[in-house]
C-alpha cells in the first residue's frame, strides 16, 4: 500500500508547481524521455500512440479536402535557403547545419530543415507550367530541427514531429481560403476530437511567420491560465513564387506568378492537452484519442469465474469497436486503479464475484472520478454513451476555464493589474501600431496572441496610446 500511495504522490500538485506537475506527468506517465542529447526527447510508445491518434484523425481531414502526402529531403542547400530574405532571417538563429560529409568537407552548407517552404518551392519551380497543373495541395509528415536555447517536454524540442502543408494556388482568393480552411481543420480537430476550445484570430505583422503576409492561428488556453498557439495557417502571396521563379500561363495565355499557403500542427498539441485536461493524479485524456478508451480490471481475480467474466467483456468491447485493454496482472487493485489515473485511461471497467452475481459491472470515468453500474447487457452501449459524456465534461471544463479567465481591459495599467493577479487572456482595443505592442510586452509582459475573427467593440481608442483603434485583441502571456 506505501507503494502505491508514493506513486501517485510522485506527481508535485499543479497548485505549488505547475511546470514540474506537468514534466512529471509527461515522464509518470511514459509519455516521453529524455536523452543525451539536449532539447531531444523520446516518445515513448504511449506518447507516440497519442500522436499517431491526432496523425490519423488530421490525415483523414485533409484527404477529404483533396490533400496528398507527399516526402521532401531534411536537408536544405544554404543557396536555396537564401533565396526568401525574410523567410530566411527569422529561421537563421534557428538553423542547423551540416558542414562534412563524412571526413570530407561540404562544397556548400546544408541545413537541417526547420520547415520546408524552400524545398517545395524549388520542386514546384520545375514542375508548375499551366493553369492546369493548379492548384498543388500537398501536405508532408516528418520531424524538422529548430535550434532552441531551452527546452520542455512536447512544448519546445529542438527536434519534433508534425505536419506541414504546403499548396499553390492560381488567385490570391483560393490561396486565402485555403488558409482560412486549414485553420478551421485544426481548430475542428481540438475542439472536437480534444475537447480543447480555441480563439480562431490573425497574428498582427509582428508575430506573423517569417515571408508570410498573412499568419492566421488556434489560441489555447491551459489550465495555468497560460496560452498556447496550437496550429497556424501562413498566406505567403507571390513573394516565394517570385524568389524561385515559379511561373504558370493562364488561361489568357498569360506567365502569371502563383499564390502559396502553408500550415501546420506538430506534437506540442500533446502538451497542450495534459495542460488543458490533467489534474494532480496525471493525465486525463479525450477518448477520441485515447490510446485506450477502456480498461477491464478483474477485482478479486482469483475467486472462481472473475478471469473468464472480465475476458468477457474485453472481447465484447473490442467487438464494439472500442481500444480496450485487460489488466490481468498480479498488481493490487489499488495499484491498478492508480496506473490507469495516471496514463488518463477514460473509463476503467471493473467486474468482481459480486457484480458477476448481479450482473452488472462497475465503470469508472476517469474525468470525474464517478462511479455508475451498469447491467451488463447494456455494456456496449454504456461505454460509447460515457465516451461522449467524457469528452462532453472535459470541453465543457476547458471551456469554462477560457470564458472565466478572459478579460476587458481599458488602460495599459488595468490590462497588466490583471495578468499578475489572475492570468488569462486579456482583451483590449488597439490602434495597430508596432510601438503600442511593444509597450504591452515591456510594461506588462504580455504578447498578442491574434486578432480574434470575432469582434467586439470595447471602446473607440487604443488604451496603450490613446489614439483611434482599429481591432479588438487577445493579449496574454504564452508558453
Amino acid at each position: 500500500m506505501a507503494k502505491e500511495k508514493k506513486q501517485v504522490e510522485q506527481i508535485t500538485d499543479m497548485e505549488v508547481d505547475f511546470a514540474k506537475w506537468y514534466t512529471d506527468v509527461c515522464t509518470k506517465a511514459e509519455l516521453i524521455d529524455y536523452t543525451s542529447t539536449k532539447g531531444m526527447f523520446i516518445l515513448r510508445p504511449y506518447g507516440y500512440a497519442i500522436w499517431e491518434n491526432i496523425q490519423k484523425e488530421l490525415d483523414a481531414r485533409f484527404k477529404e479536402t483533396g490533400h496528398v502526402n507527399v516526402a521532401m529531403p531534411m536537408l536544405i542547400p544554404e543557396s536555396l535557403l537564401q533565396k526568401e530574405k525574410d523567410h530566411v532571417e527569422g529561421f537563421a538563429p534557428e538553423c542547423a547545419w551540416v558542414t562534412h560529409g563524412g571526413s570530407e568537407k561540404l562544397e556548400e552548407r546544408l541545413c537541417v530543415r526547420p520547415t520546408s517552404e524552400t524545398l517545395f518551392c524549388d520542386h514546384w519551380s520545375h514542375i508548375v507550367h499551366s493553369w492546369r497543373d493548379l492548384p498543388l495541395l500537398y501536405n508532408q509528415w516528418c520531424s524538422v530541427l529548430r535550434w532552441e536555447k531551452t527546452s520542455r517536454p512536447f512544448l519546445r524540442h529542438r527536434e519534433f514531429l508534425w505536419q506541414e502543408g504546403h499548396t499553390l494556388h492560381a488567385t490570391a482568393e483560393e490561396a486565402i481560403a485555403e488558409t482560412e480552411q486549414q485553420l478551421e481543420t485544426y481548430a475542428d480537430l481540438c475542439e472536437n476530437v480534444l475537447a480543447m476550445p480555441v480563439v480562431r484570430g490573425q497574428k498582427t505583422d509582428k508575430e506573423k511567420f517569417a515571408g508570410a503576409e498573412r499568419t492566421y492561428t488556434i489560441e489555447c488556453m491551459m489550465h495555468d491560465r497560460k496560452a498556447l498557439q496550437g496550429g497556424t495557417s501562413h498566406y505567403f502571396g507571390d513573394g516565394f513564387a517570385k524568389a524561385f521563379d515559379i511561373s504558370y500561363t493562364d488561361k489568357e495565355n498569360k506567365l502569371q506568378a502563383p499564390h502559396e499557403t502553408s500550415w501546420g500542427l506538430s506534437t506540442r498539441i500533446i502538451g497542450g492537452l495534459i495542460m488543458t485536461h490533467g489534474d494532480n493524479r496525471g493525465l486525463v485524456l479525450p477518448p477520441r484519442i485515447a490510446p485506450t478508451q477502456a480498461v477491464v480490471i478483474p477485482v478479486a481475480m482469483h475467486k472462481e469465474g472473475v478471469l473468464a467474466a472480465a475476458e468477457g467483456l474485453y472481447e465484447r468491447l473490442k467487438t464494439a469497436g472500442i481500444r480496450v485493454k485487460i489488466d490481468d496482472s498480479e498488481q493490487s487493485m489499488g495499484w491498478k486503479a492508480a496506473e490507469y489515473e495516471m496514463k488518463g485511461v477514460p473509463l476503467r471497467v471493473e467486474i468482481g464475484p459480486k457484480d458477476m452475481e448481479k450482473e452488472q459491472c462497475c465503470i469508472c470515468r476517469r474525468d470525474s472520478g464517478e462511479k455508475v453500474f451498469v447491467p451488463l447487457t447494456e455494456l456496449e452501449t454504456e461505454v460509447v454513451r460515457l465516451l461522449e459524456e467524457v469528452h462532453k465534461g472535459l470541453y465543457e471544463r476547458a471551456a469554462k476555464n477560457l470564458a472565466d479567465h478572459t478579460y476587458p481591459a481599458f488602460s495599459l495599467e488595468e490590462a497588466k493589474q490583471i495578468q499578475e493577479e489572475k492570468g488569462g487572456f486579456i482583451k483590449t482595443m488597439w490602434c495597430g501600431e508596432l510601438q503600442c505592442e511593444l509597450d504591452m510586452k515591456e510594461k506588462a509582459g504580455m504578447t498578442s496572441r491574434c486578432i480574434p475573427f470575432v469582434q467586439e467593440h470595447l471602446a473607440d481608442t487604443c488604451p496603450i496610446c490613446g489614439k483611434p483603434a482599429k481591432h479588438m485583441i487577445y493579449w496574454g502571456v504564452a508558453y
